[in-house]
């Protein structure tokens, strides 16, 4: 035990796919680094992983990141001299009805958009590519040709190699027992050979990865589930690159293995594993084979593959993996604990994504920040109902049971509700409320009529889905009249010490150094000028700020602020979310009903645009904010929950001869599209700079106060921008539900980060970036001629850099 290290900077615990690829991309960077794994290489469930290499995923720096995978694995081999068995044969995916073709051709223009080559394929010219299949079914199908294969124990062996090639130390059968924490700070790792010194941890441990984190505080949102696929004798007349093949209408998948075929699947009833833990020693082991689970599959896979009949079959593999509630895989630094990391949660495609996996938490480790947004994967995307393991597994049940299921446009989770309700669930729902759900809250996004017919339930659809026309009655009541959001659900926190000014002055791109009662709309900044945070301050006491955020943002934006609090400074964030209901009063007749239901002045001259008041409600202290996210005159209403139902009641009483109705978040979507407002995590986030998100004006930059990611905005100011936020409108009756590919004058500059529909203009309204390597600035936005690609087919739009409404009822020309 003499060569084992006393003391590195950073120790992975893991030795899978993502744990040696964490390790080969870290000891390229420089680092001294050692990985620990309990037994052998690949034994937890690496080594049965099917191996299929696909790249598209809805979002762009996902796709990035699998697409880096497959730069990885091309090369590797030749890198290390270890065989990867990697294969870029293509990947087919199939679509078996008109709405799957849809989804299909939806898929390609998001291919195009992302930079990948999509080609859409007839029945008979996909059957030349996988000439075993039936194609009687088929309506069409879609090939990405640098889609792939590869043996997941070869790929890991040669990340490990290369790993040990570029300095770092691998150890098996070595457990990890402990992590050393002393006041919140990573010492080490107590180990079965001894301990080792180290500031960073880094939890690649797969489906044990949730334990092993939960010992020093760490919440990790996955289970096991049982995965199966059968693996057959040699089959007659196989081509050697044969591409994979997704049969999602069939719920299937195939791959070509030693002139056989690999096929598994996503079943409709999926079983999860190890519910009270996994057992103790559990290493290259698989589950016993479940033939009656797997016999719906199978029948499926008949009708597709004929030549499945008469194979003979070699094994059917039950293998437990980790999967997520969500169906992304978990990646970044513990909001928990400073330089504790995790890869982890790979729904079993670890292998896709395992080569970039390691690369982006690698840079994400060495350089303070991933090498892109990964909002999609980032851990801190889940929160409070994410500690619970029963809620976890009924909702990744779900999220394994949809996954060859149709993507269909805002689809909602079903699985798990109603957990995190306001106080006025129940009053919502008798009026019609259909809820969505959001990091566990129940949130209205519709009412329903049912009155007059209309069932309260969302019935999905790529064309207008059913909540079309109620959604058009909420806006045209937003837009005329007035409307009573529920946004309980918002995150609220409050910024409170004598160094709070200070300390916000310096996180925060505006200036938040106001009189008290001023609301301040912000964004807050990386050192490269992206927007990690997009919030509002309302500036509450000398010494104290109440912030207000998205409700998916909670534990985000908290760790965000806490951890960029200068040191030395004494300010305490405290998360208040669960002590306040918020009614959000938007519309033009707004100040008449709020005026009915105080005594306190709501006239301009009293209660003036972004600033806040204490009004009393009802006999209720309620905290307004004049403040739209809708394009209208408009309140935030802050109750104490408590008195919320006393407030919702006097609001409706008041608001009822006024026109006042109840409305949820697609009106919200689609009332803001109109006006232009940016949502993070699609239209801003911390790829893009207020700079290029037409934000500017909310940057404290005529001040000379410094603040984070002032110097990257000096910058761009002179220098200028190489991509513009532009809204889009589609000519003709189109469905623009994001990811669109944007083209000027026939060349492809970028995507819609947003889409949706218009009431106001009755026209699809997007939002999209206008890139341009050699910059771009509102003359070269707005001489372009421009068109969309949805679904495959290009349709002739309009490009605006202003709102398409303002409060007047004034629109620009559409």
């Amino acid at each position: 035990m003499s060569d084992f290290p006393k003391a590195v900077k950073a120790v992975i615990v893991g030795g899978g796919i993502v744990g040696c690829s964490t390790a080969y991309h870290l000891a390229k960077l420089g680092w001294d680094v050692v990985l620990l794994e309990r037994k052998k290489l690949t034994s937890g469930t690496t080594f049965h992983a099917a191996g299929l290499v696909g790249q598209l995923r809805s979002n762009a720096n996902v796709t990035q990141l699998l697409g880096y995978s497959v730069e990885l694995y091309k090369r590797l081999e030749e890198e290390t001299g270890q065989a990867t068995g990697w294969k870029m044969n293509g990947g087919l995916r199939l679509a078996c009805n008109h709405e799957r073709w849809t989804e299909v051709q939806r898929q390609a223009t998001t291919a195009h958009s992302f930079g990948l080559d999509m080609q859409l394929l007839t029945p008979q010219e996909a059957q030349g590519l996988w000439p075993l299949m039936r194609v009687d079914d088929v309506v069409g199908a879609a090939f990405l040709p640098s889609d792939g294969q590869a043996n997941p124990s070869d790929i890991t062996m040669s990340l490990a190699k290369g790993a040990r090639m570029a300095g770092a130390q691998i150890f098996e059968d070595t457990k990890v027992l402990s992590v050393d924490v002393e006041k919140g700070v990573i010492k080490g790792v107590e180990t079965t050979r001894g301990r080792i010194e180290c500031a960073v941890v880094v939890a690649c441990c797969g489906q044990w990865t949730r334990e092993f984190a939960r010992r020093v505080g760490v919440n990790v949102p996955l289970v096991s589930m049982q995965h199966q696929y059968l693996v057959t004798e040699p089959i007659p007349g196989i081509p050697k690159d044969l591409p994979t093949l997704r049969d999602p209408d069939r719920l299937t998948y195939y791959k070509e293995e030693v002139s056989g075929l690999v096929m598994g699947g996503y079943e409709a009833n999926p079983r999860s594993w190890a519910q009270d833990g996994i057992p103790e020693g559990f290493h290259y082991t698989l589950l016993d084979s479940d033939f009656a689970h797997f016999e719906p599959l199978m029948e499926l896979s008949l009708g597709r593959v004929p030549a499945l009949e008469t194979a003979g079959i070699k094994e059917l593999l039950n293998g437990p993996e980790s999967f997520t509630p969500d169906g992304n895989f978990i990646m970044g630094e513990a909001p928990e604990l400073k330089n504790f990391y995790v890869n982890a949660g790979f729904n079993a495609f670890g292998i896709a994504a395992g080569g970039g996996a390691g690369m982006a938490l690698a840079e994400w480790i060495a350089k303070g920040e991933p090498p892109f947004d990964l909002w999609p994967v980032d851990i801190r995307r889940f929160g409070r109902p994410h500690f619970d393991s029963d809620w976890i597994r009924t909702r990744t049940r779900e999220a394994y049971a949809k996954h060859y299921k149709m993507a269909w446009p805002n689809e909602e989770h079903e699985s798990g509700r109603p957990c995190r309700k306001s106080p006025l669930y129940e009053y919502l729902k008798a009026d019609g409320a259909v809820f969505g759900e959001k990091l566990g809250w129940e949130r209205p996004n519709w009412y329903a009529d049912t009155a007059h017919g209309e069932e309260p339930k969302d019935i999905y659809s790529f064309i207008r889905p059913n909540w079309h026309e109620p959604v058009g009655r909420e806006h045209a009541a937003a837009r005329s009249s007035a409307v009573l959001f529920d946004q309980t659900s918002f995150a609220k926190f409050t910024l409170k010490g004598p160094d709070a000014v200070n300390a916000l002055s310096w996180i925060a791109a505006n200036d938040v150094d106001k009189p008290i009662g001023t609301l301040i709309y912000t964004q807050m900044l990386n050192d490269h000028g992206g927007i990690e945070c997009d919030l509002t301050c309302v500036r509450s006491a000398y010494d104290e700020y109440y912030i207000v955020t998205g409700t998916g943002f909670a534990t985000h934006d908290f760790d965000w602020i806490s951890r960029n609090i200068p040191e030395g400074m004494n300010a305490q964030l405290v998360d208040v979310t669960s002590a306040y209901a918020v009614l959000s009063l938007m519309g033009p007749k707004s100040r008449k009903i709020l005026q009915c239901v105080t005594r306190d002045p709501v006239d301009n001259a009293h209660f003036p645009f972004g600033q806040s008041r204490r009004v009393g409600i009802a006999g209720c202290p309620v905290h307004a904010l004049r403040v739209t996210y809708v394009g209208e005159l408009g309140w935030e209403l802050h109750v104490p929950v408590e008195y919320a139902t006393s407030v919702y009641a006097a609001l409706h009483e008041a608001g009822n001869v006024l026109g006042l109705r109840n409305a949820g978040y697609r009106a919200i979507e689609t009332l803001r599209l109109e006006k232009g407002y940016r949502a993070w995590g699609s239209d801003i986030g911390p790829d893009h700079t207020p700079e290029e998100a037409g934000l500017g004006w909310a940057v404290k930059m005529k001040t000379d106060r410094p603040f984070k990611g002032r110097e990257a905005i000096e910058h761009q100011r002179r220098h200028g921008v190489k991509k513009t936020l532009a809204t889009f409108v589609a000519n003709g009756d189109v469905v623009l539900s994001g990811r669109e590919t944007i083209y000027r004058n026939g060349v492809r500059v970028g995507w819609l980060s947003s889409g949706g529909y218009g009431y106001t203009l009755g026209k699809s309204i997007g939002l999209g970036y206008v890139r341009n390597s050699d910059g771009v600035d509102r003359d070269y936005v707005l001489s372009g001629e421009y068109e969309l690609e949805v679904a495959t087919k290009r349709v002739p739009c309009e490009v605006h850099l202003a709102p398409l409404y303002d409060p007047t009822g004034s629109r620009v020309k559409a």
